[in-house]
């Protein structure tokens, strides 16, 4: 029998990989995609890199107006993740079948963190731009919607993970709703739903450099206005500043994981 299992299983991921091949091949060709010339262009990408983006004098004396703006940057995505978290956590409660209050309230909660996670954080800069205009609270806007969508559904699947036996026991006693929420639901999951929230902060400092270039704001402006002009040494120490800080940033919240977790 196990043996029997073990030939499908084999056969089925031999599908599987063939399909994927099959696939690829497929989305090349209708894309006129070359895998050879690609590569080919490698080489001359890289000279180009190396002979352009250079740290010059001139992009260093810049260094004190990048920094006002990555900081911008970097706390208006923590601004828009800790705000979208705190919603998120409302509609993962209304939405989780632990906790759902009734089935219509759990839809609705779903619906909403569907819509807004299926919509690019791009998409959403573009929709809001219309409205609000090019300034910061788009951009802050956009980022907020995106996070909303994906916190919300890793916050409904870790409250549905959490062990029914405590809230069983809650209940047993005649505990209210909102006591078995606070008491036994969400201290199980908040270790996890931080984690969730620090992970959406890297993953937001990132999107708001491309939402920035949309929106004319922070960073991203920035590197778009100085790309323009090819002032490439300025686009190069943009470039190194967010690198670094986004690595700055995952190393702490990879150290607050280890300490919850």
């Amino acid at each position: 029998m196990n043996e029997t299992v073990l030939k499908k299983r084999k056969f089925h991921m031999t599908l599987l990989f063939l399909g994927a091949i099959l696939l690829t091949w497929l989305s090349a060709w209708v894309t006129d995609y070359g895998f050879a010339s690609s590569l080919e262009a490698v080489p001359g990408a890289m000279m180009w890199m190396a002979s352009n983006l250079l740290v010059d004098k001139e992009a260093l004396v810049k260094l004190p107006d990048i920094m006002g703006k990555l900081l911008e940057t970097v706390f208006m995505s923590i601004a828009a993740t800790t705000i979208a978290a705190a919603l998120s956590l409302f509609l993962a409660i209304m939405g989780s079948k632990t906790t759902m209050v009734n089935r219509p309230i759990g839809a609705v909660s779903r619906f909403v963190a569907s819509l807004s996670r299926n919509i690019p954080v791009v998409a959403w800069s573009l929709i809001l731009l219309l409205s609000f205009g090019q300034n910061s609270v788009t951009g802050f806007l956009a980022l907020f919607v995106g996070t909303v969508g994906f916190l919300t559904r890793a916050f409904i699947e870790t409250i549905d993970e959490a062990a029914l036996g405590s809230v069983e026991a809650l209940r047993s006693t005649g505990a209210t709703y909102w006591q078995i929420v606070t008491k036994a639901v969400v201290p199980q999951g908040l270790p996890q739903m931080v984690s969730w929230v620090l992970f959406m902060i890297e993953t937001n400092i990132r999107s708001a450099t491309l939402v920035g270039i949309l929106t004319g704001t922070g960073i991203g402006y920035m590197f778009d206005m100085y790309y323009k002009t090819m002032n490439y040494g300025v686009v190069a120490l943009i470039t190194i500043t967010i690198v670094l800080t986004v690595i700055v940033i995952e190393l702490l919240s990879t150290r607050i994981r280890k300490v919850i977790l």
